[in-house]
């Protein structure tokens, strides 16, 4: 098939009539998108939750370890001329 017979065949399709859809299936569209949108504001809470908790997790770790800070020196250096 080449692409002038794809684009006759697409003109065909195009042009009739659409089919007719069931009654029931709209209600269960309906359903579906709610049940699709509840799930997906349930998650993208989730994941604010998640980020704020790593953020105060973050936070408190970092003003309790100070990493910022340089670690102290183990050894000591040598004493001259004393």
């Amino acid at each position: 098939m080449n692409r002038t017979e794809r684009e006759a065949a697409v003109r065909r399709l195009l042009e009739q009539p659409p089919p007719q859809v069931p009654a029931e299936l709209y209600g269960d569209a309906v359903r579906r998108g709610e049940r699709m949108l509840r799930r997906r504001t349930a998650a993208r809470r989730a994941m604010w939750l998640v980020l704020c908790a790593v953020a105060v997790v973050l936070a408190v770790w970092a003003a309790t370890a100070r990493p910022w800070v340089e670690p102290p020196s183990h050894t000591t250096p040598p004493v001259a001329d004393w």
